[in-house]
């Protein structure tokens, strides 16, 4: 199944979080944390202004982003999880 978002809308899919610490120890899942890390997988068209002008995407698929804890909708695509937002609730693209 495909998804194409609307407007300012980017779904995501989440980056796993390590299972290990730095000093070797395994973390067990009921104590991580959701990432508020991500993949861009699909962009929408871009923000309408009032005046009819739509402003590009500053993200485009591929790029690995942060985001806020709490922002966006999940949803179950083919069986994986994956989180519909907003370009503004984005905070960052990481880059290496």
């Amino acid at each position: 199944m495909n998804v194409k978002p609307l407007q300012d809308r980017v779904l995501l899919k989440r980056v796993e979080s390590e299972t290990r610490t730095k000093g070797g120890l395994y973390i067990p899942d009921t104590a991580k944390e959701k990432p508020a890390e991500g993949i861009v997988l699909a962009v929408g068209s871009g923000k309408t202004l009032d005046g009819g002008e739509t402003i590009a995407p500053q993200v485009k698929e591929g790029d690995r982003v942060l985001f806020g804890k709490y922002s966006g909708t999940e949803i179950k695509l083919d069986g994986e999880e994956r989180i519909i937002i907003r370009e503004d609730d984005i905070l960052g693209i990481v880059t290496e």
